[in-house]
């Protein structure tokens, strides 16, 4: 793989392979952002670099990368739209600070220090096991029956 210059910065392609978005919004919000243009969905996604290109040295061309979104959730609830705003704006803040953006927001700093009360109420890892256990029980049951 050809070594950057530290003046480089390659440009970012999305890749049009987006089956974890799809699979992870409802039938409701899909519906939603066909029928009334603009509608807005808020989303964690996770990016993997797929391809790359690379140009001789003496090319005038910027160097690029291709990301897939191989990882999404997308907020369900107006509450989960508005905890996952807030995290943006706080790594906004984070951004401005650390020189990337001229202004500084008001507020905490740190996403991570405010996502864990933000996420609370949400289930943990044990909890989706145990429903996960119970459901195969349940299945289970039924079938033996």
């Amino acid at each position: 793989m050809p070594k950057l210059s530290p003046a480089d910065v390659p440009e970012i392609k999305l890749d049009s392979v987006a089956l974890a978005i799809e699979a992870s919004m409802t039938r409701e919000q899909r519906r939603g952002l066909f029928e009334k243009p603009g509608r807005v969905v808020v989303a964690i996604v996770e990016l993997t670099s797929k391809t790359y290109t690379g140009h001789a040295e003496d090319e005038d061309k910027a160097p690029s990368v291709k990301v897939r979104v191989t990882g999404c959730e997308v907020a369900r609830t107006d509450e989960d739209a508005t905890t996952l705003r807030e995290a943006k704006r706080a790594m906004y803040r984070g951004r401005q600070i650390d020189g990337t953006l001229d202004e500084v927001g008001e507020g905490p700093m740190r996403p991570d220090s405010q996502l864990a009360g933000l996420v609370a109420d949400k289930p943990t890892e044990d909890e989706l096991m145990a429903h996960k256990r119970a459901v195969e029980e349940r299945n289970r049951a039924q079938y033996v029956r």
